[in-house]
């Protein structure tokens, strides 16, 4: 790939085009307070990293807020360790805040996946409110869509298509995706990227970089998932700049491992079962909920059932199977409404499947050739697999699930075989460099929810024992990424953004779950 290069006149218009922006003023702000850690030290940003203005990407839906939004490219080395190298373009969009006079300092979005579209999460954050008195900086991560290069890999996009029709942990299973996989690397590899480079460390060194090349002076982040991960590695490794920081659905990036993904797990799938238990039409209607999970489970992964389902937006029926695997992994995902959990679990027991075969078969409807699964692979392989073994993620899981089949507990949740695939994506152990607590006195506010089966609530705690000046709090009965979830969690970061030192949270006390469903018996 050509590098790309612009004259300083184009520089000087991609700076006006962004005059809003500038030394924050105008709102109640904490001190720059920089964040320290030991370990490594971290990938600086680069003095070559230039934001070159252009049109907005063409989305595959319509995204209204993008009609008004600035855009275009940031290009940074590939790998800042060989400046001389590669250059990637990132594509970056500013969308206006919606108030006549909005604060200086705006909000960046670090979404979640990794891997993930940004720009498809637009809508979600304009309607949640992210961008009601502060401007909106979206960049998709390095590798994603609308980037150069996109790092999609259409192969895993069809085998995960096909899986639905398999058993979670069959040898078909796993041949067909460790074909897709080294189909995918190996044509990475021709083109000549280098997948070592795609990483939270570099991530965090193209935001750096973004700031600098806007002209923004100070900024706050918003990050979930693991958004939240490359959030704190952000703050972390470049804490110049940064006035706050809101993390939403927390991943630690000390604790973000494969056996980590069953303790969160469990707690999500737990605290579910047990407010059905806590209320007395669902406790009534579903007695001993949880006993009849692992009862299911213990059944179908020793007789999966094969049926044909719906996918729930529309289309021909497909084959599925399900097995305890995929009733672990589908309850995990979210893919069963939390409030309908029981009820399925229920249904599942007596013979109707339906639910849970219709939350499959959504899986069979993939948007091909749309998620970086190269960045998604070369994080999980460097990062989050190292260390640690498959005897290590089946202890993880007897330990949160005991007595469920070790053929269930031997995979991390919605991560199969990935032990294997990581043979085959050979990139370097980068552990050491990443899973390093981010020690800060930034303002921070901190976002659970309570039936989050991804990433489990309790772990904020953890993230926040280190961040001196944080503000924790944990939404009843919402699931994975809580802002654009719950209108609570609206109010309470819209406080934190305009005072990050005291942040209103007097609507989480009355926050409450929603009512579970409740079937006619």
């Amino acid at each position: 790939m050509a590098r790309h290069r612009i004259n300083a006149a184009a520089a000087a218009t991609a700076l006006a085009c962004l005059a809003g922006f500038g030394p924050a003023g105008g709102t109640a702000a904490a001190p720059p307070a920089r964040a320290t850690a030991p370990g490594p030290t971290p990938t600086a940003p680069t003095a070559s990293a230039r934001f070159v203005p252009g049109p907005c990407p063409k989305t595959p839906e319509p995204i209204a807020a993008l009609a008004k939004a600035r855009c275009g490219f940031l290009e940074v080395p590939e790998n800042r360790a060989r400046p001389a190298g590669r250059t990637i373009r990132l594509a970056v969009a500013v969308v206006p805040a919606a108030s006549a006079e909005p604060a200086r300092d705006p909000v960046v979005f670090m979404a979640g996946g990794p891997g993930g579209d940004t720009f498809d999460d637009i809508p979600v954050l304009v309607d949640a409110g992210v961008n009601r008195d502060r401007a909106l900086v979206i960049m998709a991560q390095r590798g994603n869509l609308h980037d150069q290069p996109h790092l999609a890999c259409p192969e895993l996009d069809r085998f995960a298509a096909r899986y639905v029709g398999l058993g979670h942990d069959s040898a078909p299973a796993k041949q067909l995706l460790l074909d897709a996989v080294k189909t995918c690397r190996d044509r990475f590899t021709a083109d000549g990227i280098d997948l070592s480079a795609y990483n939270s460390t570099e991530n965090a060194a193209d935001f750096a970089d973004l700031r600098k090349a806007l002209g923004i002076a100070r900024w706050n982040v918003y990050g979930y998932s693991y958004g939240s991960d490359l959030a704190l590695t952000y703050l972390r490794d470049h804490p110049d700049g940064i006035r706050a920081v809101a993390i939403d659905s927390v991943t630690p990036p000390q604790a973000a491992t494969l056996p980590w993904t069953w303790s969160s797990a469990q707690e999500g799938i737990t605290t579910i079962l047990g407010a059905c238990a806590a209320e007395p039409r669902c406790n009534s209607r579903y007695p001993d909920i949880a006993r009849t999970l692992t009862e299911q489970v213990r059944r179908l992964e020793a007789e999966p059932l094969t049926l044909n389902a719906r996918p729930p937006r529309g289309g021909d029926p497909v084959e599925v199977v399900l097995d305890g695997g995929a009733v672990l992994n589908l309850l995990v995902a979210g893919a069963v409404k939390a409030p309908d959990v029981p009820a399925a679990i229920d249904e599942l027991g007596r013979g109707h499947p339906e639910r849970f075969a219709r939350a499959r078969a959504a899986d069979s409807v993939q948007a091909v050739g749309t998620t970086a699964h190269g960045l998604t692979e070369s994080v999980a392989c460097s990062e989050w697999a190292p260390g640690h073994t498959e005897t290590d993620v089946l202890d993880a899981g007897r330990r949160a699930f005991p007595g469920w089949p070790d053929t269930v507990l031997a995979q991390p949740p919605q991560l199969p075989f990935q032990y294997d695939v990581c043979r085959l994506w050979n990139v370097p152990d980068r552990a050491a460099i990443q899973r390093v607590a981010t020690v800060s006195a930034v303002p921070t506010l901190l976002v659970s929810g309570t039936f989050d089966g991804k990433t489990g609530a309790s772990w904020a705690k953890e993230a926040a024992r280190t961040l001196s000046r944080s503000t924790s709090v944990q939404i009843p009965g919402i699931t994975h990424w809580v802002v654009p979830q719950s209108p609570c969690a609206q109010k309470v970061l819209a406080s934190f953004l305009a005072r990050p030192t005291a942040p209103d949270t007097g609507c989480v006390a009355g926050a409450a779950p929603k009512p579970f469903t409740i079937t006619p018996e």
